[in-house]
């Protein structure tokens, strides 16, 4: 019988699942459709820049000015398959992978250390691969460290008291994939997630005395770490004062600082800027905002930080108006992953921070940190898909906060907690 009867339950469980996938594209509230226009308007910027500011030195290594611009639009594409099943799947769905995500991600940190295996570029060893088929270990970790306490502040909501419930299985993992990242060694993406961690037991509820004792402990390890290294040190100090060694370890700032200042208003056009002319390093990954200064101007750099500032909003708003707690913590780390990435990267080429190595979001060239970024990107969507609207009870004035207005919330719409 079971012989029998397996094929027809098979059957109807992938019936079910093509109608809920299809029911779930269905499903366009006003924030998911903002969220969605924010994202694609912010990979098509990176698609033009990457194509400008990327021909010279694709051209003289590769001797063809197409060369990034095409791998770009294969991640780009790649990117856009993991945003749509990201948005498509529930975001429920996420929290039986997110301890089998993290023992794999601390697999391939430790594997990306072996020589051999891990690929080294400028005396770090972040990439596995081969030849341009490469992706970083710590992108993954990122997504598994978020789902891993979102899915643990969750299930201990009533513990949030007990430090040793909470806070030590949080901290032990961070402490873990964090010592992995420092190792290769890459102390930018070891902030990024540090950012991550802290979003989420922030917006979980710990309590404050121990989210001071963390934030201390933090700032003192991150100033020892960032004086430990010798090259650390030197961007450190050409950070106070990038003039003083211009030729050197000030050499990266000054010339951003260049390239923005010659854009003026509006830019000197698009494909006219002279610092991807092998004047200015990592144009088309880490200083690619630089370019969009010198290119686009005042009013280009305006319009990126702007799709910025919409992305955090649209994020803080889909997860004040998640259907629970776990997609709530999920859409606050995920908003706090992508916009912290910004902040660090702008306020690099800008002056303001120390020269870090991580990219723009969305804007930067890459491979693995597109692609997982937008599968991030994709997961918040499904959570803006499900927000809960807000009914004001009758008798009672709204409040005039979006989502904490007094009243009841209404269920989520048929179909959207579908995968």
């Amino acid at each position: 019988m079971s012989a029998i009867t397996l094929p027809g339950l098979r059957s109807k469980r992938v019936g079910a699942l093509r109608t809920s996938w299809i029911q779930a594209g269905r499903i366009r509230p006003g924030g998911y459709v903002l969220l969605l226009t924010t994202v694609g308007v912010l990979n098509l910027v990176g698609v033009v820049m990457v194509l400008s500011a990327s021909s010279v030195s694709s051209l003289n290594s590769y001797g063809s000015a197409w060369y990034y611009f095409d791998r770009q639009l294969l991640w780009t594409v790649l990117g856009m398959v993991a945003f749509v099943a990201g948005s498509r799947i529930d975001y429920r769905r996420w929290r039986i992978f997110a301890v089998p995500l993290l023992l794999v991600s601390a697999v391939l940190l430790t594997v990306v250390l072996a020589p051999g295996i891990g690929i080294k570029v400028s005396g770090s060893r972040r990439w596995i691969g081969f030849g341009a088929w490469r992706f970083q270990p710590s992108e993954i970790a990122k997504l598994a460290l978020l789902l891993f306490c979102a899915d643990l502040l969750t299930r201990r909501q009533r513990e949030l008291d007990n430090w040793r419930r909470v806070l030590v299985p949080v901290l032990l993992m961070f402490g873990v994939i964090a010592a992995l990242v420092m190792l290769e060694p890459d102390m930018d993406s070891t902030l990024v997630l540090t950012i991550i961690v802290a979003t989420v037991l922030i917006a979980g509820g710990i309590r404050v005395r121990h989210l001071v004792a963390l934030a201390s402990f933090v700032v003192v390890a991150s100033a020892g770490l960032a004086m430990a290294a010798p090259y650390r040190r030197a961007r450190m100090f050409a950070y106070l004062d990038p003039w003083k060694d211009k030729s050197n370890t000030g050499y990266q700032i000054t010339q951003s600082l260049i390239a923005i200042g010659s854009g003026g208003l509006t830019g000197v056009g698009l494909g006219a800027g002279r610092s991807k002319w092998l004047f200015l390093p990592n144009a088309h990954t880490d200083f690619i905002f630089a370019v969009i200064g010198e290119e686009l101007g005042l009013l280009g750099c305006t319009l990126v930080v702007l799709l910025f500032c919409a992305f955090a909003a649209l994020g803080t708003r889909a997860a004040l108006r998640a259907p629970d707690r776990y997609g709530m913590l999920v859409a606050a780390g995920i908003t706090a992953w992508v916009v912290g990435q910004a902040v660090i990267n702008i306020g690099a080429v800008v002056g303001l921070l120390p020269v870090s190595g991580i990219p723009l979001p969305f804007v930067s060239f890459g491979g693995s940190a597109l692609v997982f970024t937008m599968a991030a990107a994709g997961i918040l969507a499904n959570i803006a898909r499900q927000e809960t609207p807000v009914r004001v009870a009758p008798g009672t004035k709204k409040s005039g906060r979006s989502g904490t207005r007094s009243g009841t919330r209404a269920a989520a719409p048929s179909g959207a907690r579908s995968s």
